[in-house]
């Protein structure tokens, strides 16, 4: 077990990345609305909001999918190696005695 490497995780998602999801699903939010404002002048309103409930209940599980795959990507595993590990938590326990010996 005392082999076994120890690994840091690192998400580099930034707001850039999403950024043009975002657009993308507001676009299609703005063409459903269109077409709602389209619909409503005709002489049925009730299928006005049907479009705009369906594209919206059609839409999210694909921003979602979208979302979810582009974090995924992001997260990266970095293996800490023992040394720096060490020296890491020499550095923190040699600052931690020096404040309670003050």
């Amino acid at each position: 077990m005392d082999n076994a490497k120890k690994y840091r995780m690192k998400c580099t998602l930034t707001f850039g990345d999403i950024y043009s999801q975002i657009i993308v699903w507001l676009i299609v939010l703005f063409i459903s609305l269109a077409t709602a404002l389209g619909l409503m002048g005709a002489s049925r309103p009730i299928y006005a909001l049907a479009t705009v409930g369906l594209i919206l209940v059609l839409s999210l599980p694909f921003l979602l999918f979208a979302f979810v795959t582009t974090l995924l990507n992001h997260i990266e595993f970095d293996a800490v190696e023992p040394v720096a590990e060490a020296a890491g938590n020499a550095s923190f326990t040699g600052g931690t005695m020096s404040s309670q010996s003050a």
